[in-house]
C-alpha cells in the first residue's frame, strides 16, 4: 500500500513524537527529512530541520482526526 505525507513538522524529535501518538492510536507511521532539510543539515545533526510524517494512504483520514483531535485551540 501507497505512504503518504500526512504533515511536515519542524524536526525529527516533533516526528517522533507525533508518531508515537499516532501508533498509540492504532496507526503506523513513519517519517524521512525533507529534500530542504537533507541540504540544510549538511555536516550537522540529522535531526534538524523540516521533517515529513507519512502514513499509509488508509489511514490518511484517521492520523488528520487523531492530530487534530490534540492540537490546542488557538
Amino acid at each position: 500500500m501507497a505512504t503518504v505525507r500526512l504533515t511536515i513538522v519542524g524536526n525529527q524529535l516533533e516526528a517522533e513524537t507525533l508518531c508515537g501518538l499516532l501508533r498509540a492510536n492504532g496507526i503506523s507511521c513513519s517519517y524521512r527529512s525533507t529534500d530542504f532539510a537533507a541540504g540544510a543539515a549538511y555536516g550537522a545533526d540529522s535531526a534538524v530541520g523540516p521533517t515529513e510524517v507519512l502514513v499509509e494512504e488508509a489511514d490518511l483520514g484517521a492520523a488528520r482526526y487523531v492530530m487534530t483531535d490534540v492540537e490546542p485551540d488557538d
